[in-house]
């Protein structure tokens, strides 16, 4: 019989300094396996992550030497290229290459998986789930895209676990794969948390796109459950129950109300459930992930006992400071329907306060021009909308020059305040009268660096 992955002990990662290849070279070396990797460039808090452990490559680039016969296998992340030295060496020794989803599916086969799957809300619905099975003393592995509160990884691996919770990503599995990595977990519960077109690089209409999500919804086995949100039209036209063997259970907002800029939860039995998170899309991935705990065996009010302590997946609308009259949150949303989500929400949750929100366009799709007219009035609920790029990464992607009135026109937006230079970003914030208002900064970037935690303390005094 073949050795399971986690029983494999010599490792080799190629593009080891990615967020998640890094955190699952730091699971694989806690379970006493011999770990190495390398990557052309590696970038905070991974260098210090791996240097802690004793994993940082000693030089910046790719070996081929560093990848020998003894090595048991090859994991691949996906921002290695189908040409890279490492990886041409590996399948010249006939070595095993796995990829990051591929490497999951093998090490969990004997597990109950559980795949969070949609444009927007898997990170936070996926947390949602592992914060209330940690607060009940529950045994389980994991995989998620972001780093939770509570746990030191975003990945964990063991024999005894009986089911695996995974974050389940459309995007590509590897250079040498190109399905999407949520296809390779073979779910026994799937979630569709929504879906709204992204990485138009990969899937360049919305039906294919929306066809990777088709696939999914069909690969939920008999006796499966597919727990999706009922409300979303373009989750409807996938989810279509297509087999009386599987479960389709169909979700929308939780009951709430929102007294004092807190939102309360109101269960079936009229009862009052404070939480720390706000607005729909954050009702809606409540309301998924206790269905999934549900399925888990965990009690509705055992999930309300746990879920008045979740602060929320970090960059996720999180909280960076609170003032007498004003609070300010960072928020990793870019793609149209996250950024129209999380901009309406904030409004509606302090309705009498000045919103400025601003958004950093910093991935492929939302650069692209063929793309941006997707953003057609999704940033209309703030009082004073700004969005921000640096044109050197568009030449780092390899995109046409974007001038910032065919930003403003894609917006639909007259009023838009377009900057391309961060100093001047932090400026034009200093000078905004801050009482009663509120500050919003969303993107997958870092607005190239702009010291937030300062800005944050000018405006809330």
């Amino acid at each position: 019989m073949a050795p399971t992955p986690v029983s494999l002990q010599r490792l080799h990662l190629i593009a080891t300094g990615g967020s998640i290849m890094h955190n699952l070279a730091l699971a694989l070396h806690r379970r006493g396996a011999q770990v190495t990797g390398s990557d052309d460039e590696i970038f905070e808090p991974a260098k210090s992550r791996l240097a802690a452990a004793g994993l940082l490559p000693a030089q910046e680039g790719w070996f081929p030497e560093k990848v020998t016969a003894e090595l048991d296998a090859v994991i691949v992340g996906m921002h290695a290229r189908a040409d890279n030295p490492e990886l041409l060496r590996a399948q010249e020794l006939g070595l095993r290459v796995y990829s990051f989803p591929e490497f999951i599916y093998e090490a969990s086969k004997n597990k109950q998986r559980v795949v969070i799957g949609g444009s927007h809300g898997k990170t936070s619905i996926t947390s949602l789930i592992l914060h209330v099975l940690r607060f009940h003393g529950r045994t389980f592995d994991y995989a998620v895209g972001a780093q939770l509160e509570g746990f030191d990884l975003m990945v964990q691996l063991s024999e005894d676990a009986p089911i695996i919770i995974i974050e389940g990503d459309e995007y590509l599995a590897s250079p040498l794969d190109r399905r999407p990595k949520f296809h390779l977990y073979q779910h026994h519960i799937g979630v569709i948390s929504g879906i709204s077109w992204d990485h138009i690089n990969v899937f360049p209409t919305e039906e294919e796109y929306r066809e990777q999500f088709r696939i999914f919804a069909e690969m939920t086995p008999k006796a499966g459950v597919l727990i999706y949100d009922r409300d979303d039209e373009q989750v409807q036209l996938v989810t279509v129950p297509t087999s009386h063997e599987v479960k389709y259970i169909g979700y929308g907002p939780h009951d709430n109300k929102v007294r004092q800029g807190k939102t309360i939860l109101i269960t079936k039995k009229d009862e009052e459930v404070p939480i720390q998170v706000f607005g729909d899309h954050n009702l809606r991935n409540i309301s998924a992930a206790k269905e999934v705990c549900k399925q888990l065996g965990i009690k509705g009010k055992d999930f309300y006992e746990a879920l008045a302590t979740f602060k929320g997946a970090a960059r996720r609308l999180e909280l960076v400071r609170e003032g007498p009259s004003s609070v300010v949150y960072k928020d990793f949303a870019h793609a149209p329907s996250k950024l129209k989500a999380t901009a309406t929400a904030f409004k509606k949750q302090f309705p009498k306060r000045r919103l400025v929100a601003c958004l950093e366009l910093h991935t492929f799709s939302s650069l692209n021009p063929a793309f941006l007219p997707q953003y057609a009035h999704t940033f209309d609920a703030p009082d004073v909308a700004v969005v921000y790029f640096n044109p050197q990464v568009l030449e780092h992607k390899r995109l046409p020059a974007l001038p910032p009135e065919a930003v403003q026109a894609a917006f639909q937006r007259p009023d838009l305040r377009v900057f391309t230079d961060s100093k001047a970003l932090a400026d034009f914030l200093r000078q905004q009268q801050w009482a009663d208002s509120n500050l919003l900064m969303m993107s997958s970037g870092t607005f190239d660096g702009l010291d937030l935690t300062h800005i944050a303390a000018e405006v809330t005094g």
